[in-house]
């Protein structure tokens, strides 16, 4: 259902909206650069040797049950 509006927005609103999206968007860019730097870092130490098994994990659901199992 949509309410329609007698009054517009005013330009405090309009200004306090930007400013939480300017916001929002500052929080997923750092959020994002700091898994990118994750990930490189675990590539970095994977191709080193130091860990060359890889964990293969398989998740099964029936309704309510959940089978976890780990193939290695």
């Amino acid at each position: 259902m949509t309410i329609e509006r007698t009054k517009p927005k005013s330009v405090w609103r309009k200004i306090e909206r930007w400013m939480v999206g300017l916001v929002m968007a500052m929080i997923a860019f750092v959020l994002e650069k700091m898994v990118l730097r994750s990930i490189r870092k675990a590539g970095k130490s994977g191709k080193s040797g130091a860990s060359t098994e890889e964990l293969h994990t398989t998740l099964t659901s029936k309704g309510g049950e959940v089978d976890l199992t780990d193939e290695r």
